[in-house]
């Protein structure tokens, strides 16, 4: 098992930068895939970025591609999302997970992930 603490959100005008981070505590981090899902008030839950197990590929939704980077530290256990480029659109509850595989974690959530953060919250004003 692992737990999982997001920090880093917060409020920023159209055009900023945020990054978010993700304190990973139990099991061996560098074992699972990590990533970022989100939800906004009234949308599904969706995921954004993803790191596949021991670090090997990065998946982004096309809502994020070239804005959004996730990476990840093994030693300080670590995920993080380096969010430039915000937009109003990206104001959402930002959730940090992980689990064994990542199967379709890109877009709408299907239910298949054991393991979440309690959330930070982003808010974009324009």
């Amino acid at each position: 098992q692992v737990q999982l603490v997001e920090s880093g959100g917060g409020s920023v005008q159209a055009g900023g930068s945020l990054r978010l981070s993700c304190a990973a505590s139990g099991d061996t981090f560098s074992r699972y895939c990590t990533g970022w899902f989100r939800q906004a008030p009234g949308k599904e839950r969706e995921g954004v970025a993803v790191i596949g197990t021991f670090g090997i590929g990065t998946y982004y939704a096309d809502s994020v591609k070239g804005r959004f980077t996730i990476s990840q530290d093994n030693a300080k256990r670590t995920l993080y999302l380096q969010m430039n480029s915000l937009k109003p659109e990206d104001t959402a509850m930002y959730y940090c997970v992980a689990d064994r595989t990542c199967p379709f974690w890109i877009g709408v959530y299907r239910g298949n992930i054991n393991y979440w953060g309690q959330g930070t919250q982003v808010t974009v004003s324009s």
